[in-house]
């Protein structure tokens, strides 16, 4: 079965979905990010919620974006940090936008998609998690100011 473009894009865009769960379930279960990758490529990618079919993710992009964000967790999260206001540091941030912001971290330090492609895909992603609060705004500023830091040649 060939792949089109298009339907790339979509598991690239499931597998950074999957990534924020995943990172999301690490902190609260206390899993490892073997046991949580395994469980979301087993059972996770494709899965049926009332007759809805979950897209499948691309594992190549879910795995790195995991990797990433394990091995570098401590050098994101000052990123994040000094990305967020004083007021607000990262523990005080909502699991799942320190999830997303460790996803989106990681795969602007991956640098094989351009920044603004990274924070576009997950401020969307933001808006899937929180449709009616400020938080895609909120999530747009602070991963803008992480990527002009992190590469600040991109831009």
């Amino acid at each position: 079965m060939t792949i089109s473009g298009n339907q790339r894009r979509k598991m690239k865009s499931a597998a950074r979905l999957y990534a924020v769960q995943a990172l999301f379930q690490m902190e609260l279960s206390g899993q490892t990010v073997d046991q949580v990758m395994r469980e979301f490529e087993d059972h996770r990618f494709g899965e049926v919620f009332d007759d809805i079919e979950m897209q499948e993710g691309d594992v190549d992009t879910f795995r790195a974006l995991m990797e990433k964000a394990v091995d570098e967790q401590a050098k994101i999260d000052q990123l994040t940090d000094r990305a967020l206001v004083a007021k607000w540091p990262l523990g005080r941030i909502d699991p799942t936008l320190r999830g997303l912001f460790r996803a989106a971290a990681a795969e602007i330090l991956i640098g094989e998609t351009p920044p603004k492609v990274v924070i576009v895909e997950f401020v969307d992603i933001a808006g899937a998690f929180f449709p009616e609060g400020k938080e895609p705004r909120f999530v747009n500023a602070v991963l803008d100011h992480m990527a002009h830091e992190a590469v600040p040649d991109a831009f």
